[in-house]
């Protein structure tokens, strides 16, 4: 027996209301949770009894192995929209937006951009997935156009990714709307207002969103989820991942995973850990939050990386801060597992205040860090963390 943990949140916006009932015995692909406000509804990702019910989540005991090819279907009286909300679709490249509210958004004049730059370090499923399911993600693409009635669309990736530029190139040349966008092998041109500037030579400002500018973006494997909810009727109750760092089959990619499923099972199947072994991070290094073997698999979650164990530090440290990386709190967490004392922290020179939270103004246009380095040493710091992107 298995206890699946599937949190009330897992998207912006506000955490989901339960459904069901404690000791009810659900299937997989039943509707669990409805938003309260914005959000994205939640399905059951195994059958199972419901064994709790908290402010945060809703457990899930498992009693056997089960066909994981098999759901209970969404309804079928809806529009493709509707199909896309009633799945409980976010934004599977760690944001969590809510897709049906993103392709809400007419663009008779716009593009549609799918996003495949995977630019976090060691991630490999959305390359893989390219290469693969190629097909699949030129039909969801043209739904996400149909939908949105964008005119034009395009597919941004890297183009050392030969083989799934090749793949790609096949299927691209058949459509006369639809272009590769090859992009510089750089962090983060998977941010989406680096897309913008990249593609369309549009800057966006800090806090203002591809919409604004007649765009619409989703990364490949959400388009992936959106084609299985339209044409299979799947919800989203599944996810792509990559495993990597201080494990056995470092890189493993793998596809389709139970939402839910602990990181100790994931680990399992990357042939478990090689020691000395440090901190399991879920996300990717750059973004990535600290975890532990409970964790569960999570709709925006890219994957699950061991660390090797954090060094020791007795030297006075400054930390400088960037949006791109590490933040605040996350830098300060590595520098206490380091044993340091923070002494200063400086904002990269790029940081402006939008609202309640700091944003980069140009992101992956990074300056020179000399001023900070100089004014974090003045004020006693003899080590430098950064969390920055600088190149």
């Amino acid at each position: 027996m298995t206890k699946i943990i599937l949190p009330l949140q897992q998207h912006v916006g506000r955490p989901c209301k339960p459904i069901v009932q404690q000791g009810e015995k659900v299937k997989r692909g039943q509707l669990l949770a409805i938003p309260a406000g914005l959000g994205a509804n939640l399905h059951a990702s195994f059958t199972g009894k419901i064994s709790e019910i908290a402010e945060t989540h809703i457990a899930i005991e498992t009693e056997q192995e089960e066909n994981l090819t098999t759901y209970l279907p969404l309804p079928k009286n809806l529009n493709k929209l509707e199909t896309i909300a009633s799945a409980g679709i976010v934004g599977a490249g760690g944001a969590g937006f809510p897709t049906a509210v993103k392709l809400s958004r007419q663009l008779p004049q716009g593009v549609f951009i799918a996003n495949g730059a995977e630019c976090e370090a060691l991630f490999g499923h959305n390359v893989r997935l390219m290469q693969e399911e190629a097909a699949k993600l030129v039909r969801g693409i043209k739904y996400c156009m149909e939908i949105t009635k964008a005119p034009r669309g395009f597919i941004a990736l890297k183009e050392k990714h030969k083989d799934q530029v090749k793949a790609l190139q096949k299927l691209v040349a058949q459509e006369n709307n639809l272009e590769l966008f090859f992009l510089p092998d750089l962090y983060p041109e998977g941010d989406e207002r680096v897309l913008v500037r990249e593609i369309l030579g549009i800057e966006l400002q800090p806090g203002q969103l591809p919409g604004e500018v007649n765009a619409v973006i989703d990364n490949v494997e959400t388009i992936k989820h959106i084609v299985e909810a339209i044409e299979d009727g799947k919800p989203f109750i599944d996810k792509d991942l990559t495993i990597a760092g201080r494990v056995a089959k470092s890189g493993l990619v793998l596809f389709n995973v139970p939402l839910g499923t602990p990181v100790e099972l994931l680990l399992h199947k990357a042939g478990g850990l090689i020691e000395p072994s440090g901190e399991i991070i879920l996300g990717g290094p750059m973004t990535g939050k600290t975890g532990s073997l409970t964790s569960p698999l999570l709709k925006t979650m890219g994957g699950v990386l061991v660390a090797m164990p954090f060094p020791q530090e007795k030297r006075k440290m400054g930390i400088l801060v960037c949006e791109c990386g590490g933040s605040e709190a996350r830098l300060q967490q590595i520098a206490v597992a380091m044993g340091a004392e923070v002494v200063a922290q400086k904002l990269c020179k790029r940081m402006v205040k939008v609202q309640d939270r700091y944003r980069c103004d140009k992101p992956g246009v990074c300056p020179g860090q000399a001023g900070a380095v100089l004014e974090l040493k003045k004020q006693g710091a003899q080590v430098l963390l950064v969390g920055s992107c600088s190149q």
